[in-house]
């Protein structure tokens, strides 16, 4: 019999706020994180990002020896899960690390530390094992004292939401009771303001508005930085020990488009997309909002909302969309769970959030402006990834 999946704790480092309280508050308020960027990303650098909140501080939650020898993405992923596992247990409970897995995706890894060794020609002892993609998963594992299933994933912009997916699979099928998944990334690096800006994916436009997903005026993606990780558990653990649930994960689909390098294929997001439906027992009429992926590029949003069409037939312009990616830029990797973690806050408080930045629509979905109130019972947020790479997840209300 296959086990139900809830969420019981989120953390979150975002350009909204240092913690998954500040980045919810600033996320009803449609109060944007994009700001003017203060790295020295080199040459025709862009003009906005995404950094992580003036306020954040990795050694709340790492010594200083340990920051100094790892990526900024494994700050983040460490402060983001450690802040989940405070949110999903009580002062009085005790964290047992040992029955617990650890997910975290990333598309870049440790690019940041990489790029400032081959700047500066100085390579630490400590340079590769800070920054491979799995070097998250491993400093969640040994500051939280997991010694559980461990993975690192690296799947592009999906990376994150494939973690929490394989999560929810583990639970589900009874390998585990309790998961720590989500992404972490910190591309603001030359190397990838450079190379994405070569491409011509990257906005030119200034902030705090540069990132436009749906608008006609949309000229490309914000790069951003964070983590948002989630505490994963079986419902019967979860209610054993009297935890607070968010919500429940119900469908997830997980496909490839083998299609294109970096051009979208409607088609395998549909596929994906149908795929959570179907596992969730959702129809179209099921779904109350959907997070889109919605980049703010002219071919993902356009590719996404042709995938929209296809999997709600009929209904694909009834259902409220929201465009996440607006307020934060792309966090890549940290996006998708960040994304599935404001779902669930819908889900909680029945809010529609609005989409401030839409000026000039370019769509005929249905894109509420500001944040409304609204039953909101059940939701789902898809993040899909360059070469291809799709994932979907359907969560509802728990009862």
């Amino acid at each position: 019999m296959k086990k139900r999946v809830v969420v019981t704790g989120i953390g979150s480092v975002t350009p909204l706020g240092a913690d998954f309280g500040r980045s919810w508050e600033a996320v009803k308020q449609g109060r944007p994180g994009i700001r003017a960027c203060t790295r020295d990303l080199g040459g025709r650098a862009p003009l906005a990002a995404g950094q992580a909140d003036s306020s954040y501080d990795p050694c709340l939650h790492l010594s200083p020896k340990e920051a100094r020898r790892t990526d900024p993405f494994v700050w983040y992923a460490v402060s983001a899960a450690t802040m989940a596992v405070k949110d999903a247990f009580r002062a009085d409970e005790k964290w047992h690390g040992g029955s617990c897995a650890v997910i975290i995706g990333t598309s870049r890894g440790g690019v940041t530390r990489l790029e400032e060794a081959a700047l500066k020609g100085r390579y630490s002892a400590f340079l590769m094992p800070g920054s491979q993609s799995g070097a998250a998963s491993a400093y969640v594992a040994r500051k939280l004292g997991i010694t559980g299933r461990a993975l690192g994933i690296s799947s592009a912009c999906a990376s994150g939401m494939q973690a929490v997916g394989e999560g929810f699979t583990y639970i589900k099928n009874g390998l585990e009771t309790m998961c720590l998944c989500g992404g972490a990334e910190a591309p603001l690096t030359r190397f990838c303001a450079q190379g994405y800006g070569r491409s011509g994916a990257l906005s030119k436009a200034e902030p705090p508005w540069a990132s436009r997903p749906f608008d006609r005026r949309r000229d490309g993606f914000v790069l951003a930085e964070g983590a948002s990780v989630l505490v994963l558990e079986e419902l019967e653990h979860a209610i054993a020990r009297g935890a607070r649930i968010y919500g429940e994960i119900c469908g997830y689909g997980c496909g490839m488009d083998a299609f294109h390098d970096t051009r979208p294929d409607p088609k395998g997001q549909a596929r994906t997309i149908g795929m959570a439906m179907r596992e969730a027992g959702f129809k179209a009429e099921d779904v109350d909002l959907l997070f889109a992926h919605a980049t703010g590029t002219r071919l993902g949003d356009s590719a996404e909302e042709e995938a929209i069409r296809a999997a709600f037939g009929a209904r694909a312009e009834d259902v409220p969309v929201f465009a996440a990616k607006a307020l934060t830029g792309h966090m890549f990797a940290a996006s998708g769970p960040f994304e599935a973690s404001l779902a669930l806050l819908c889900i909680n408080e029945n809010i529609l959030p609005g989409n401030p930045n839409i000026k000039e629509r370019d769509s005929s979905l249905n894109l509420p402006v500001s944040t409304e109130s609204a039953a909101v019972g059940s939701a789902m947020a898809n993040s899909f990834g360059i070469g291809g790479f799709n994932a979907s997840l359907a969560v509802r209300r728990f009862f």
